[in-house]
């Protein structure tokens, strides 16, 4: 007899070799249940992980961190942002799910979970300063909704200072990667370097959202809807690849079905490889873009437009990583410069 499960979380996972394996958890962010559905260890396992949910007492953290789990706030989120969320949930319920709620407005409450995140920070401070950024936007959606009077976990400061502004693509490096790459990789460099979008959204476009002209796409990381003139180079390649199109999607694998994350991933990886490229990475070309339309003398708006940025991250970006270390740029201030006092200048 099949038995109907309410609020099982299903979570699918394709191997490298590409078979699939999947998981079940007894609810989004609760903990992994062994064997599958109609077993009876996992009836079992199910069972008794509700029976600890529900004894748990309602003014503790792990109350607020259910809640948050089926609020809006949460379900909206893009599947890859809730996948990554509840991982880190799970990490603040081993840690904090009995943490009573009266002992938030307590002092010492901030200075334990910061020595927490100082603990994770020893095995990596980038994953700690995810983890605890989870918690804290947690603690604020609680905190605005009443269900806390303080909220120990707000303005932490970051642990890991990462610096892309070295991490753009040269011409050099894009004539090494396109001199060796295979088609379906020279167009998702294109696609990236001329649009400067991310990854996913470009692994998820379709033919449908090119129409010869432009290409129109919703972000999945933002939400945001950007239409983007396409000419030139990708357009060639674009046009190229369409008269022999034989999937959905317009980037494909060589069995000309969709890309995985983790698939393109390892092949663009390959390709660096031979290409000889170190120290770069695919989402780098995001921030390539924004510098070679910033070169071009493209307005913080124009460049917002590509990259479906706000203006201010736009600004923001611009100034702490790509700007000012770009030689070209100070180039091409000097030219412009030059122009305009050439013809200006008022003739002895």
């Amino acid at each position: 007899m099949r038995v109907r499960i309410k609020g099982l979380n299903r979570v699918s996972k394709k191997l490298a070799d590409g078979t699939s394996v999947t998981y079940y958890y007894a609810w989004k962010g609760g903990p992994r249940l062994p064997g599958k559905p109609g077993d009876a260890e996992f009836l079992a396992a199910y069972n008794e992980a509700i029976a600890q949910k529900a004894k748990q007492p309602g003014g503790t953290i792990q109350a607020v961190l259910n809640a948050y789990q089926e609020s809006p706030k949460f379900t909206d989120l893009a599947e890859r942002t809730r996948k990554d969320y509840a991982k880190h949930i799970r990490k603040i319920e081993g840690e904090f799910g009995d943490f009573p709620i009266g002992a938030l407005t307590d002092r010492r409450t901030r200075a334990e979970f910061l020595a927490w995140r100082d603990r994770m920070a020893l095995k990596s401070r980038r994953q700690a300063d995810y983890v605890f950024a989870t918690f804290a936007a947690i603690m604020a959606w609680a905190h605005d909704r009443g269900l806390v009077l303080a909220n120990p976990c707000e303005r932490p400061g970051k642990l890991y200072r990462a610096s892309r502004s070295d991490s753009i693509w040269t011409d050099a490096d894009e004539a090494a990667l396109l001199k060796v790459a295979p088609e379906r990789i020279r167009l998702a460099y294109l696609l990236a370097v001329w649009t400067g979008q991310r990854q996913g959204d470009l692994l998820r476009l379709t033919w449908n959202a090119y129409d010869g002209s432009h290409i129109r796409l919703k972000q999945g990381k933002t939400g945001r809807r950007v239409v983007l003139p396409v000419s030139g180079a990708l357009k060639a390649a674009l046009d190229a690849a369409a008269k022999d199109k034989k999937a959905v999607t317009i980037l494909t694998t060589t069995k000309d079905t969709p890309w995985t994350s983790h698939g393109f991933s390892a092949t663009w990886r390959k390709t660096l490889a031979k290409a000889q490229i170190t120290g770069l990475t695919f989402h780098d070309l995001r921030g390539t873009a924004v510098t070679r339309l910033a070169i071009a003398g493209c307005s913080e708006a124009e460049i917002a437009t590509f990259t479906g940025h706000s203006l201010r991250d736009v600004a923001a970006i611009l100034d702490a990583h790509y700007l000012s270390r770009d030689a070209r740029l100070a180039e091409s201030a000097l030219a412009k410069r030059e122009a305009h006092e050439a013809g200006t200048k008022i003739p002895n």
